[in-house]
């Protein structure tokens, strides 16, 4: 099966290694925003994750990184959100595992176990953050950090990126910020992007996040299920997106 032909909502699931993968939750984001008054951050984090989980029944949830939104020590709240997700992927039988980020500073003291700089899983997979190279290989790569999103059709889209001959030359996915308060970088306005293991940008196949609600609050409707839409290599796409 290819990186990205599982892509549960805002997650990727590995079905070789049984593992779930997350990225960018950015616990305390939604406190700065005017939505996170409207919107329950840590009730909206628990509940998507809830459901992809419930969707793909993994032994491992991985956090790949920025689980954290403060540099620094996370408030109170946050500490709380973050032990909140971690007994939640407990609750359901399976394994948490945090890889830090360049925002998890503070991870370490509030994170109920240790906190990684990348995860080997079973099936040879390297998950990492993606701000900073990997000091191990992998057999392909799964990394978060940009927080990609593309407009399409006039609207700003949060989107998967797939390169099959990426980092290393081989095959690498960047996940979409799970966080839905987190900004999304419009990758159809680059042509570099702040990640080393996304070498060549215009080589990626964006897949947008579909079936979800207005990007602040990111909740599907009642009879919506977010799914991927995968479009071809971003060269081949910028001809027909407006810039």
């Amino acid at each position: 099966m290819a990186l990205h032909d599982d892509t549960p909502g805002r997650a990727a699931f590995l079905p070789a290694a049984s593992a779930l993968v997350v990225a960018d939750l950015h616990v305390g984001r939604g406190a700065a925003t005017n939505a996170g008054l409207l919107l329950n951050e840590r009730r909206d984090l628990l509940d998507r994750l809830a459901a992809a989980m419930d969707s793909t029944n993994p032994e491992t949830v991985v956090f790949a990184g920025d689980l954290c939104h403060r540099f620094g020590a996370p408030s109170a709240r946050s500490a709380g959100t973050v032990r909140a997700l971690a007994g939640a992927v407990r609750a359901r039988g399976a394994r948490p595992v945090a890889v830090a980020g360049n925002h998890d500073v503070g991870l370490p003291s509030v994170w109920p176990g240790p906190v990684h700089d990348a995860v080997r899983l079973d099936d040879g997979t390297l998950v990492c953050h993606g701000h900073e190279e990997p000091d191990e290989e992998g057999n392909r790569y799964v990394c978060g950090h940009l927080h990609p999103a593309i407009e399409i059709e006039g609207r700003k889209r949060d989107c998967f990126l797939y390169d099959p001959a990426g980092y290393r030359g081989r095959p690498t996915l960047t996940l979409p910020a799970f966080s839905t308060f987190a900004a999304g970088l419009r990758i159809e306005r680059r042509t570099a992007v702040d990640s080393p293991l996304v070498p060549d940008i215009d080589a990626v196949r964006p897949g947008v996040v579909a079936g979800e609600g207005p990007r602040s609050s990111g909740r599907a409707s009642a009879d919506e299920t977010p799914e991927t839409l995968w479009f071809p290599p971003l060269a081949d796409l910028r001809p027909h997106l407006r810039r």
